[in-house]
């Protein structure tokens, strides 16, 4: 999205200050042998903050990398900055149906990041808005469906360092984001969602409404990892999941049901060569920090 975005800033042990394009933030906070780190994060004075400690009106949350992640592997060598101040805030939002269904949408293919690819609805975080703001404005432009307040609770799933490309074997990296994954669930069943749906054609090709047990398989398909579901191909999946899943394409002619094979979304993403239809990097990591029904922990209204 065009426009004035909210840059991330870090601080730990007291100091910091904007974080650097192309350098991890995920590193700020962790040990160079690993990708996680718990931190602290929330707005402050029209920046994102991320702190190690917390701080007022924060939230303490998970932030990760993948073990592939340029940043990490360039080290603290300064990326081409791509024209960008520095590392943008992005929001994505989980949005899961009473049913337990949750909505992800596939990128348009004529999109410069990530084309082709399964994620949830998301977008930069712009000046003055909150977080679930952002979350509903960008569900609500990619997909149509607009959230009224008292119908939805939601909780913060964690915080997820994304460069494109995703490999340094593509290239230096052109974009740079810390993206706050909001897992947000309707008081509205699948049906009566699926109804009011009005993709943006600029950024969507399909959506779909997969089960916990589908949801549950791409969470544990783990890129950056050997083993089946590697490479090119489709990959193994559980018996109890079904061969094919059902999706919403966009035509010319409007919204058509398709079929697409599930071994799709549990593909790996390539370490080299093109890029392929997959469920991101990201999505996985957020997916594996949901879950459906009871027991998924403090939520908002």
């Amino acid at each position: 999205m065009a426009g004035a975005r909210v840059l991330v800033h870090v601080r730990r042990a007291g100091a910091g200050g904007a974080a650097a394009f192309g350098q991890s933030v995920t590193g700020v906070f962790c040990p160079a042998h690993t990708d996680v780190a718990l931190v602290s994060c929330g707005l402050e004075r029209g920046r994102f903050l991320i702190s190690d400690v917390p701080f007022p009106g924060s939230t303490v949350t998970v932030l990760k990398r993948p073990p592939f992640c340029p940043a990490k592997l360039r080290g603290d060598a300064p990326g081409d900055r791509g024209g960008h101040a520095g590392v943008a805030a992005a929001v994505a939002v989980l949005l899961e149906a009473t049913c337990g269904h949750v909505l992800l949408t596939r990128r348009a293919t004529t999109l410069r990041h990530f084309p082709n690819v399964w994620v949830p609805p998301g977008g930069h975080l712009e000046p003055g808005e909150e977080l679930v703001a952002a979350g509903l404005r960008e569900l609500a432009e990619e997909t149509g469906l607009h959230l009224e307040p008292g119908t939805f609770s939601w909780r913060l799933l964690g915080l997820w360092e994304s460069l494109f490309p995703p490999s340094l074997s593509w290239g230096p990296p052109r974009c740079h984001h810390i993206v706050t994954y909001l897992g947000l669930r309707s008081a509205e069943p699948r049906q009566r969602l699926q109804a009011r749906l009005c993709p943006s054609p600029a950024e969507v090709s399909a959506v779909a409404w997969l089960e916990p047990p589908v949801l549950e398989a791409i969470a544990a398909t783990e890129d950056g990892a050997e083993g089946p579901g590697s490479g090119s191909g489709p990959g193994s999946f559980p018996s109890e999941v079904p061969a094919t899943i059902g999706i919403t394409e966009l035509s010319p002619d409007g919204l058509r049901s398709s079929r697409i094979a599930t071994g799709t979304l549990l593909r790996r993403a390539p370490e080299r060569g093109p890029d392929l239809e997959r469920v991101s990097t990201g999505t996985k990591f957020a997916l594996g920090r949901w879950r459906p029904g009871p027991g998924r922990g403090r939520e908002r209204e």
